[in-house]
């Protein structure tokens, strides 16, 4: 881990792929920053947002949009399944707008760069397993108890395969990759050689996906469910939606005759070409955010390629950026204060500093303070680490 004192040039996650590609000259893109802060923001308590409204207003459209905040029960999909695969997609994207050929270079060159993604990629996994057991409980002392599994370590697979992908083949190798490992995972699961019973190939138990949990994932699952959402075979698709984040950043980087909307229009109708071919596929492939199915990821890699679109044409096409900064300054600190989340009691500590004022306001009006006030206080210190120039970097 590395804390950087300097102009911030490039966003946290991008980071990792500035320092090993080395680039002559990085693109800044704006959007980048922004919309990876956009997506942090749900975490770090945005998405209590609309059920307090509703508490303050009674409006029933909130209740639809509180419902948008919560993880689908099994199959189907809402905007809170999209965050962990935006991000990941994002990493990507930072990959792509850089991307560098390191077999060409002589191995005394490269060793240093595979050691830097190897240790980035170990201390991923290492924060993952300090996440999953924060809050004052700290991991078990029985190595059998502790959950590895973790939303940081799919982040760091995926980047890490990712970053193999584009540092040792083309393109067009990496496009095939991406189709052949849907397709692919697609049988696997559709077919599985190995359950745990008889239940369905897309069921808790049925999956392929926790009979190999169950085989090869060591210590506990997620709520000791029979599949981990963050287990090992869905781990695999996860990296194509890291290899579609290289292709769209393959794509804004390059200068194109037709100018930048022409982009903006290709991202569009590709985001949506994506979202039309995994519901399509959806009746055979559930789409299922912890079996991570092939639909799943092209639904979420159709939306994150729309909200990329939209952020693009925004903040870096029509360059009106001033709303898009409180935003940007959760982007640039992204993985210290999801980290931060569950190991400091951030609800605590606005409540030390605001409970007397949410306590004078009205019943109704109260809960959606103490969401302002949760987010306000976490801003602020990341704030104050933008205005300092500091940038944690993994």
């Amino acid at each position: 881990m590395t804390i950087i004192i300097d102009k911030p040039r490039v966003s946290t996650a991008s980071a990792v792929a500035e320092t090993v590609s080395k680039p002559s000259a990085k693109p800044r893109l704006k959007s980048l920053d922004a919309l990876r802060g956009f997506d942090m923001f749900w975490i770090l308590g945005g998405e209590a947002i609309f059920a307090a409204l509703l508490l303050l207003t009674g409006w029933a459209g909130f209740n639809w949009l509180d419902a948008q905040m919560h993880h689908s029960a099994w199959h189907g999909f809402t905007f809170y399944d999209l965050i962990f695969p935006l991000f990941i997609f994002l990493s990507g994207v930072a990959l792509g707008l850089s991307p560098k050929r390191l077999d060409k270079l002589p191995l005394p060159q490269r060793i240093p760069l595979y050691k830097h993604a190897v240790k980035r990629l170990l201390l991923l996994l290492l924060f993952g397993v300090i996440y999953n057991h924060g809050w004052g409980t700290g991991a078990p002392f029985a190595v059998g108890d502790i959950r590895y599994a973790s939303v940081l370590g799919r982040i760091a697979f995926a980047w890490f395969f990712c970053a193999l992908l584009v540092w040792h083949t083309s393109l067009r190798t990496q496009i095939v990759t991406a189709i052949s490992v849907l397709i692919g995972y697609a049988l696997l699961q559709a077919f599985p050689m190995v359950t745990l019973d008889s239940s369905g190939a897309f069921s808790q138990t049925g999956s392929i996906n926790a009979a190999v949990d169950n085989l090869l994932l060591p210590g506990i699952t997620y709520q000791n469910a029979a599949v981990d959402p963050e287990g090992i075979l869905s781990t695999i698709p996860a990296v194509v939606n890291g290899l579609f984040g290289v292709f769209v950043g393959h794509f804004i980087v390059k200068p194109h005759v037709k100018g930048e909307w022409f982009k903006v229009g290709v991202l569009t109708i590709s985001g949506f070409g994506l979202l039309a071919l995994g519901w399509a596929t959806s009746p055979w492939l559930p789409v299922n955010k912890t079996l991570w199915t092939s639909s799943f990821t092209l639904v979420t890699s159709g939306w994150s390629i729309l909200f990329l679109a939209l952020f693009y044409a925004i903040i870096d096409v029509v360059k009106v950026q001033k709303w898009a900064f409180f935003f940007t300054v959760i982007g640039c600190n992204s993985i210290v204060i999801y980290i931060a989340t569950s190991i400091v009691n951030w609800k605590y500590t606005a409540s030390s500093l605001f409970g007397g004022l949410i306590s004078s306001l009205p019943n109704n009006a109260q809960a959606l303070a103490s969401v302002v006030a949760l987010l306000l206080v976490q801003w602020l210190v990341l704030y104050w680490m933008y205005k300092r120039n500091i940038f944690i970097k993994v």
